[in-house]
């Protein structure tokens, strides 16, 4: 084996995975989800930051900067607290829009119960921002149990079932767009170019786009 390119579950998981790949000489390249307090040659991710504070910043703009927000996340990933990091300098913009709850949730069915929690805790919530995708399509469905057709929802990789979400749900406004194809090929270019003696960059970004529907 030559190099390894692997997009971990969980940030602290995957390191003795990748100290065993270290001492038998194997390159690793990390995608998405970084690798915490192991060495690799390279991670190649969407700039987790920059498209939280733009998720931040939209949220001021559909609020029209007052009211209550309510948080989805997992700490557990580098991206995620990457993310959520920026929504928060994204919005401290509009110092007139509180956030009110942030609470942890990994799959679809936990983030249901989550948004559901949140939502009947705050009654009047006016936005969700979710990490991923599940966190976002889970909080659409809580906010149709609780009667809140005025909820803004943001969501975090934008595939194809969040941007259809997108344009067809009144509540989903907007999800921060990831590109796993641009991942996946600057992830091979620079296992090709270590490989081939050549300087590799140890964090390559990927710039994330924001769809707002059709």
């Amino acid at each position: 084996m030559d190099a390894i390119i692997i997009s971990p579950v969980d940030s602290k998981g995957v390191q003795a995975a990748i100290i065993k790949a270290d001492k038998a000489g194997i390159p690793v390249i990390t995608v998405d989800v970084a690798a915490e307090g192991v060495p690799v040659v390279s991670h190649v991710a969407t700039d987790n930051y920059a498209g939280g504070v733009e998720a931040g910043k939209l949220m001021g703009k559909l609020l029209n900067g007052k009211g209550t927000v309510a948080i989805i996340s997992y700490p557990a990933l580098q991206s995620v607290v990457a993310r959520v990091d920026g929504f928060k300098k994204g919005l401290s913009d509009t110092p007139d829009i509180k956030i009110v709850a942030e609470q942890p949730s990994i799959t679809r069915a936990e983030a249901l119960t989550t948004a559901q929690n949140i939502m009947q805790a705050n009654a009047n919530l006016n936005g969700l921002f979710g990490f991923g995708d599940d966190a976002a399509l889970a909080a659409v469905i809580a906010a149709k149990s609780a009667h809140n057709d005025n909820i803004k929802i943001i969501g975090f990789d934008g595939m194809k079932e969040a941007r259809d979400a997108v344009d067809s749900e009144k509540t989903f406004a907007a999800v921060i767009r990831q590109y796993p194809d641009q991942m996946g090929a600057k992830a091979i270019d620079a296992a090709v170019d270590h490989l081939n003696g050549k300087p590799v960059e140890k964090m390559i970004p990927v710039q994330p786009g924001v769809y707002t529907g059709k």
